[in-house]
């Protein structure tokens, strides 16, 4: 496996950012959102992965990676654009601000398991690739994460809404 460029190492540190931003965020405000420090610094960073992302041709082309990238860019859009003042989705708004956030959260750790286990230890990687068995597992116990995560979430909103239905 190729050693990172000086442009991989880049892309790999705002990713890391972005991660470390939005795990902060979860922690802490159990969302991502625009409203604060920590999620514009994820959202940022978010953005800047997939941008960076799109110039990296690992495996040949354009490619999976690439599709994922602007999958993840659409989700950031209609999240924020769920976030705006005027719930243009009505009551939908914040599940889908919420919601959406998480999601790409989730679409980060899709490359940095691929890339992480197709890499290390240099000398014998764990995965062989992108389509190792390990992989794909690893990838679906995160999805059942952000599952079990989108569905506290949205609890949270409904319980959120009903209080201030009655404040």
């Amino acid at each position: 496996m190729a050693a990172l460029t000086s442009f991989g190492i880049f892309h790999t540190a705002v990713s890391v950012v972005a991660l470390v931003a939005g795990a902060v965020a979860l922690s802490r405000d159990k969302e991502i959102s625009w409203k604060n420090t920590v999620g514009k610094i994820y959202i940022t960073g978010t953005i800047a992965s997939c941008v960076t992302g799109f110039f990296i041709y690992h495996h040949g082309g354009f490619g999976k990676p690439h599709i994922l990238g602007i999958i993840t860019l659409i989700v950031l859009g209609i999240a924020m654009f769920a976030g705006a003042k005027s719930k243009p989705f009505g009551r939908l708004s914040p599940f889908i601000e919420t919601v959406g956030y998480s999601m790409t959260f989730f679409f980060h750790f899709i490359p940095a398991i691929t890339e992480t286990t197709t890499r290390l230890p240099v000398d014998a990687p764990i995965a062989s690739g992108p389509d190792d068995p390990l992989i794909q597992k690893a990838v679906g116990f995160c999805f059942l994460l952000f599952l079990i995560g989108a569905t506290l979430q949205v609890r949270r909103i409904k319980m959120r809404s009903k209080i201030t239905q009655f404040a």
